[in-house]
């Protein structure tokens, strides 16, 4: 369907642009703006929740962080 359309002369030169850099038409740019616009966002129960995973480690070697040259060499393996 054709239909005429008054943009902002900036927001108009931005979208020719990505849709050049994405290698496809405003048209379809301009459709797929409107389709995530016009989508919505997810409902709250779709929230991604995070799962701290935990491991047991061995204790850190005894160096003093306010020592730098040496907290160096022990993270690098040299001592």
């Amino acid at each position: 369907m054709r239909t005429t359309l008054d943009l902002d002369d900036v927001l108009l030169t931005e979208a020719k642009r990505r849709a050049a850099a994405k290698g496809t038409t405003l048209t379809a740019f301009v459709e797929h703006a409107l389709a995530a616009a016009l989508a919505g966002r997810p409902t709250a129960s779709t929230r991604y929740r995070l799962a701290w995973k935990t491991h047991r480690g061995s204790a850190p070697p005894a160096v003093d962080v306010a020592d730098r040259d040496r907290l160096m060499d022990v993270m690098e393996g040299r001592r």
